[in-house]
């Protein structure tokens, strides 16, 4: 199972009514930070800032995260152990590597459209992290790409996984990227175009290539 974050609190259980108080508005302390640290960065919010978005005073985060810097130490951790489990979990489930190849970009692609304000915090504001849980974002992150070139290896025996690692980085990047841009289509039809438009990068079996 992946790290703990560094930094963050020990929640009570979420079997109680307050655990489950509580990790509601943890929960909530973190999609606010998401959403305000994409429109002002990291140094432009204050704890202030987090607690008056969900309600509470400033001091009252402190029961929640030891500092703001926890906080996006939670955000981008988070999500990238989200990213790690929920990679895996898509290829385990799949009937064979190239309905997980497509299961995959379809998991990041709904992520990617779900949460562009946490890709935003990422590219701008991983350097604000504590060297050590930078390298755990980095780490995990490295791992979630490795789980897509296993696949994409078995899909295409021969390639280079050199090659098939920046295939699959090059696709993130079309992934990542495009939600922000997208304007005047419907949210599934930006998802069918996205997910069209990986599987022809990565070279997947349905457009009858092995690159």
């Amino acid at each position: 199972m992946p790290e703990q974050p560094d930094g963050a609190l020990t929640l009570e259980p979420a079997t109680t009514a307050r655990g489950r108080a509580k990790a509601e508005r943890r929960d909530a302390l973190l999609a606010a930070a998401a959403r305000l640290f994409a429109h002002h960065g990291f140094d432009g919010v204050t704890i202030e800032d987090l607690g008056t978005s969900v309600g509470v005073s400033g001091p009252a985060v402190y029961r929640h995260f030891p500092s703001k810097q926890a906080v996006l130490v939670a955000l981008l951790v988070g999500v990238s152990e989200r990213l790690l489990v929920g990679g895996r979990t898509v290829v385990a489930s799949a009937d064979g590597d190239a309905a997980a190849l497509a299961s995959l970009v379809r998991f990041h692609a709904e992520f990617a459209l779900a949460e562009p304000d946490v890709i935003r915090v990422q590219d701008r504001d991983l350097p604000a992290l504590p060297a050590p849980d930078r390298e755990q974002v980095r780490h995990l992150q490295r791992r979630y790409v490795e789980v897509w070139v296993d696949v994409l290896t078995r899909l295409h025996p021969g390639v280079e996984r050199a090659d098939l690692r920046l295939r699959a980085q090059a696709t993130f990047g079309l992934l990542n990227s495009t939600p922000h841009s997208a304007r005047g289509l419907s949210t599934a039809r930006t998802r069918a175009l996205l997910e069209e438009m990986a599987l022809a990068a990565l070279g997947s079996p349905r457009d009858g290539t092995s690159r």
